[in-house]
């Protein structure tokens, strides 16, 4: 815009003169590229401004839930349903070959998760579960105990956890490798009986601060502490689902919010907590 202020009284106030005709034609012919110029910028900055998401409100948990891999707690039936829908790797898919929904509830020492997923084949190709362990089927839980977004792929300041068929929990460590955090996850999946393509996932997960040691494990009395949950506590959230129908690699990753392409690239959530949503906890119910 300075270049225009600095220009406008003399585009104003032009006359018919051969010279002004000239100079008025060089001045409207670089206009219109100073002003595309500051719309590819405008759009630029506006393609990387990550989606605003819907916070979720999480009810309380009046008993402790029974991690069995059933829906049936009591608590349950009071909890809503989030969808599962938004595709972050591959082409569109069936819903009878996958699907999906979740719940949450919290008590004071724990993050409840209800998944249910639809889905044709079931497939755990990598028994180490350390190795290539996002091509298999597996559901991806981002969490940030204090909702401050930003990097955490080789840090705590936010979780990826991977939770396997077998029940192995898997993420990457602040030493840049993958390793297992299977005490921060107890989780049971099973079948329903009318349906056997449908698969309930039931955690109770233990929700760590951004200082957790990776050099210690998480029972150990050096170790921090897991949070004490609260009501009206704000986290970071996100959760997503490795499908993968017998190939090499994942074939769909589906997630619960929509993310915004970086170079191509939504699939951001291992590493940046800023394309998280953000649930709150609600107070008890006296």
């Amino acid at each position: 815009m300075e270049w225009f202020n600095k220009h406008v009284s003399f585009i104003t106030g032009l006359t018919l003169t051969q010279k002004h005709m000239t100079q008025a034609a060089i001045s409207l012919l670089v206009l219109p590229a100073f002003f595309s110029s500051y719309s590819v910028q405008a759009t630029t900055e506006d393609r990387f401004t990550e989606y605003v998401h819907q916070t979720i409100m999480v009810n309380y948990a009046n008993e402790e839930i029974n991690i069995d891999g059933a829906p049936n707690d009591a608590d349950w039936q009071h909890a809503n349903w989030h969808p599962i829908d938004n595709m972050i790797i591959g082409a569109a898919i069936d819903k009878n070959d996958f699907s999906g929904r979740y719940k949450l509830l919290w008590r004071e020492d724990t993050l409840y998760l209800l998944t249910e997923v639809i889905d044709d084949v079931l497939f755990d190709q990598t028994a180490d579960p350390t190795v290539l362990y996002w091509d298999d089927d597996t559901v991806e839980v981002f969490l940030d105990e204090d909702a401050s977004g930003g990097e955490h792929q080789f840090s705590h300041n936010a979780f990826a956890y991977h939770v396997a068929l077998d029940r192995q929990v898997a993420d990457f460590s602040t030493q840049k490798q993958a390793m297992t955090f299977n005490e921060h996850i107890t989780t049971v999946w099973s079948r329903d009986e009318a349906n056997p393509q449908k698969v309930y996932w039931e955690m109770a997960i233990k929700v760590f601060p951004d200082n957790y040691n990776d050099s210690l494990t998480a029972s150990d009395d050096h170790q921090v502490s897991p949070v004490t949950l609260s009501g009206n506590k704000k986290l970071g959230f996100m959760l997503a689902y490795c499908d993968n129908d017998g190939s090499k690699t994942r074939e769909n990753f589906i997630g619960s919010h929509p993310i915004k392409a970086v170079n191509g690239d939504m699939n951001r959530g291992y590493k940046d907590a800023n394309v998280f949503g953000h649930i709150i906890l609600t107070n008890k119910q006296n």
